[in-house]
Parts: C-alpha cells; structure tokens; sequence
C-alpha cells in the first residue's frame, strides 16, 4: 500500500451536539472505530470576505486509509455547514496493538 494506511480525521461543528451526533455516527457506521470531541476551540477563519471568529466543536475520528472516502461522505452529508471541514492527518506510527484494534473495528460489517 503506498501512502499511511492509518488516519486521524478532523471536522468542526458549532455545537456539542452536533459533534456528538457527528462522531457518534461515524462510529456506529464502523467508518470510525474511535472519535473525540474537543471544545470548545475558537477558530478565526475568512468566510465570504470577513473575517469570523466562532466557538466550535472539534472531532477527531481514527480511521483507516481504505475508509477514509466512506468517512468523508458521511461527514459531508451529516454536516450542516457549506463547507466542512474534513481534514484527513496520516498516522505515520503507532501501538500496533491499537492499529490492529483500529483496523478490527472500521472493518465493513458482514450484517450491515
């Protein structure tokens, strides 16, 4: 495989529900075996020629490389923003007892 087969996925969202919902989803979805939710974080941005400033959730989502685009159109289609942000960070180390066990658990479901 070429490129890191393990990622760490970041969206925001303007709400802790909304994160809740968003990393809750993913999880279920097997699309993420883990998510954290971080806030609140303040992002200063530039939107539409202004700049912001908002209170914002953060997720991070541990994933795999194979799931990432299956991950990506769920966050994109459970997100309510314009233009998510979907960032995807590669995993270049880890406990291999934790990969392995992130791997098991994004793995498709044979009964989904």
């Amino acid at each position: 495989m070429t490129g890191p087969e393990f990622l760490t996925v970041l969206t925001t969202t303007d709400s802790a529900t909304k994160a809740d919902a968003l990393a809750r989803g993913a999880v279920e979805a097997r699309l993420a075996a883990c998510a954290q939710i971080s806030a609140p974080v303040t992002s200063v941005y530039r939107w539409q020629g202004a700049v912001e400033t908002t209170e914002e959730w953060q997720v991070l989502l541990k994933t795999t490389a194979a799931r990432y685009q299956a991950l990506e159109a769920h966050l994109t289609a459970a997100h309510d923003y314009d233009t998510p942000e979907i960032l995807a960070i590669p995993v270049v180390r880890g406990n291999a007892p934790y990969l392995a066990w992130l791997a098991a658990e994004t793995a498709p479901s044979d009964t989904a």
